[in-house]
């Protein structure tokens, strides 16, 4: 059948795209930016891409329009849609009647790591011969695609809280039903559809609701508002992870590139890898309780986590141009961004490290996790932010307190400026943004040539 996705390039939605065509429908779709990475996945599909929402691209009429989250009513392809009577659906609900009915599958939720965790998971499963499907919200390099589906039950899938389309405004990880599921870490986020924490909360206690009791549920033990999702009520086995719980780990250097791994008690196994951060480590953690879950042995859930990749834009090196290096990280939460430059700094050292954050996110356009921004980037040594004229709240004042030396900008030109004035050889430089930031990471590296 002929399937046309609104708002393909969206993470999620290239995702789906890319299963859809393995499936063997014809697979078409449009957006109103159409960037890569997802852009050159999708082309390299065969999956054709329209710029725009002219309704015109839904002549002829295709089978089935699967409507993105990210469109609402007034866009001009939906009030289509909607006045023709075409068949339309959700990707989330698409994707479970479509994909995930009847497979075994382990569900990656949280605020933080959903990706990172989702491609180690996929990637340990992929290393002991387990060939499982999965959808990830990102490209990670050991597949070099973020969607497959897999010879075996499995399936590994990132569940994100998010709502599912504008006329479903359930959890897209309500729609999942996972076996084994993991709850990574909960904070406030979303502040567009959320109105606080609670909310939130109530939206994992859903996805608990799905689980079955002959399943698993894998959390850290220190996360209190996890601990309330569960207290809520929980009909499903659960292992913890963290200092005192079930697994642990103990580092053996202080950037967490290499730490024991130990269950129950018993040390499993040493994992050493290219990964920096104790967020990474506790990533590990419950990655390798999944594991475990459907069959894989620690011992060789260890092995293959010391041979993943990270998925690309979590901390990737994208330059090194004149001894400076430069990084692209998908952090957009006051906590992501402390814990990647805490990683980054065991890591480099005394090195000048200089962040580049261009606050991005609905929550972050909507000024919701301004207070922790200040002292988010205190590892680092030089940051400069990007105040586009569009923000809405003032960025400059929020930062003022900051402890570490700052200056905003309302260009990227500015941007370059600065940083040009300050590398050396040695220097190591994060831009820091959930979207292309204008193609900075390249313009930098070529003014740093």
């Amino acid at each position: 059948m002929h399937i046309h996705i609104l708002g393909i390039c969206g993470t999620f939605m290239g995702s789906l795209a890319v299963l859809a065509k393995e499936l063997g429908h014809r697979v078409t779709g449009s957006d109103a930016n159409v960037y890569p990475p997802m852009s050159t996945q999708l082309q390299a599909q065969g999956i054709e891409l329209i710029q725009g929402y002219d309704p015109a691209q839904l002549e002829p009429a295709p089978d089935l329009v699967v409507i993105g989250n990210a469109l609402s009513r007034g866009n001009p392809a939906v009030e289509y849609v909607l006045n023709k009577g075409l068949a339309y659906v959700s990707g989330p609900q698409w994707l479970a009647e479509h994909v995930l009915q009847g497979r075994w599958v382990l569900a990656v939720a949280g605020t933080h790591g959903k990706t990172t965790t989702s491609s180690m998971l996929a990637w340990v499963l992929e290393h002991a011969g387990m060939t499982p499907g999965f959808l990830i919200g990102g490209v990670p390099q050991n597949f070099g695609i973020s969607a497959r589906l897999g010879d075996t039950p499995f399936f590994v899938i990132e569940a994100d809280e998010y709502d599912s389309a504008f006329f479903d405004k359930r959890s897209k990880f309500v729609h999942y039903r996972p076996r084994t599921a993991i709850l990574n870490n909960l904070e406030f986020d979303h502040a567009d559809i959320f109105p606080d924490l609670a909310a939130i909360e109530r939206q994992f206690h859903h996805l608990v609701r799905t689980i079955p009791s002959e399943g698993l549920i894998i959390y850290p033990q220190a996360e209190a508002a996890l601990q309330r999702v569960i207290e809520m009520g929980c009909w499903t086995p659960v292992q913890t992870t963290g200092e005192g719980a079930q697994w642990q780990a103990r580092l053996l250097s202080a950037d967490g590139s290499r730490f024991e791994v130990l269950f129950a008690g018993t040390v499993q196994g040493v994992v050493d890898w290219p990964l920096t951060g104790q967020h990474n480590v506790a990533n590990a953690l419950v990655c390798l309780a999944a594991a475990r879950h459907v069959g894989v042995v620690p011992e060789l859930g260890i092995a293959g986590l010391s041979a993943f990749k990270n998925v690309k834009r979590r901390m990737e090196k994208v330059a090194e141009v004149a001894g400076v290096t430069i990084y692209d990280d998908f952090a957009h939460h006051p906590t992501a961004i402390a814990t990647t430059l805490d990683g980054l700094r065991k890591s480099v050292g005394a090195a000048q490290l200089i962040a580049i954050i261009e606050p991005r996110s609905n929550s972050m356009k909507l000024g919701a996790h301004r207070a922790g921004l200040p002292e988010s980037v205190a590892q680092a040594d030089q940051v400069f932010w990007y105040a586009p004229a569009n923000l809405g709240w003032d960025l400059a004042a929020t930062v003022a307190s900051s402890t570490v030396t700052t200056q905003v900008c309302e260009s990227l030109e500015q941007i370059i400026a600065g940083v040009k004035a300050l590398a050396a050889p040695g220097t190591q430089v994060v831009v820091m943004s959930n979207g292309g930031f204008g193609g900075l990471h390249g313009k930098l590296a070529e003014a740093l040539q």
